[in-house]
């Protein structure tokens, strides 16, 4: 034997609580004989000696010590798999991966998040950034539970995942207090030349920002580009120029950063995703969000 497996080290935890072999063999409704071969067999799998005895006590070594620590770790974690896919409460807060692209607007996905932090169960929640790409891969592997996106899952991609439409919204442009009076007389025309912040080119709100200027013929001054929509916030708040949010989000953004709003328009419409590997989700984090975002986040 060179592998070690759950029976070995469910004879081992027995007997290591047990600290006789006679007990430990009692409970287990095995013979001594039995349970002493599956204890050798497992000390050669992992090349250490995990007992010594001591008359009729069996004694943990240094080894047989590491290794009682993991095997509890290992049984606990086993019982939790049998509760969760069973839906019963494991006594451990509920942990959801979420991965979300850098582009996002953070008050989107705490938004988007809220519903989870509400569950009666509690909740543990693991925020991952990155590139789409790398999302959707780690996604793929079981890295993250959910990826929330602003765009569905590219035509070409490999990965075997769903689209889960969470909702959509038209976007308002917002600015400082002197920029926005300035710039709300005679919108759209008045954004022509006006200091603009804009998202990144890979992101979807920057492709839609692009067709919405040429739609109308309008040439804003590029001041700055960002990876992140926080640091867009952050210069728009210090009057470097104008920049467009998601409608949803508006008065949190401009209570945060204390801009104001220049107008709205519903000809540019963001669509927020869930993308998941289930058809189906079944996280009950994940069904929340989905939930709450289909009945109030975007009415």
């Amino acid at each position: 034997m060179d592998t070690l497996n759950y029976h070995h080290l469910r004879l081992f935890q027995a007997v290591a609580r047990e600290g006789n072999l006679t007990r430990a063999s009692g409970r287990l409704h095995l013979t001594p004989q039995t349970v002493s071969s599956q204890i050798r067999d497992m000390e050669s799998a992992i090349g250490e000696q995990l007992f010594l005895r001591s008359g009729r006590r069996m004694v943990l070594t240094d080894a047989g010590i590491v290794a009682l620590r993991y095997a509890d770790e290992i049984f606990a974690l086993g019982h939790e798999l049998q509760e969760t896919l069973r839906g019963q409460p494991t006594g451990r807060p509920l942990k959801l991966v979420v991965g979300a692209p850098e582009a996002l607007p953070k008050l989107i996905v705490h938004r988007l998040l809220e519903p989870a932090l509400q569950m009666e169960e509690p909740i543990q929640i693991v925020c991952r950034e990155s590139s789409p790409t790398e999302l959707l891969a780690d996604l793929a592997v079981h890295r993250l539970d959910v990826v929330l996106a602003d765009g569905p899952i590219p035509p070409m991609t490999k990965v075997k995942a769903y689209n889960h439409l969470l909702g959509s919204c038209g976007i308002s442009f917002m600015a400082s207090s002197a920029l926005a009076k300035r710039l709300r007389k005679g919108f759209p025309g008045s954004l022509d030349g006006a200091p603009v912040l804009l998202p990144s080119e890979d992101a979807v709100l920057r492709r839609d920002l692009d067709t919405w200027f040429e739609s109308h013929r309008l040439r804003p001054l590029i001041v700055g580009e960002f990876d992140d929509s926080a640091l867009l916030k952050s210069f728009g708040q210090a009057g470097e120029g104008f920049f467009a949010v998601p409608t949803v989000v508006e008065k949190e953004v401009s209570r945060q950063y204390q801009v104001e709003l220049v107008a709205k328009t519903e000809e540019v419409i963001e669509s927020y995703y869930a993308i998941s590997v289930e058809r189906r989700v079944r996280h009950p984090a994940v069904v929340a969000i989905c939930e709450a975002a289909r009945t109030s986040l975007f009415s």
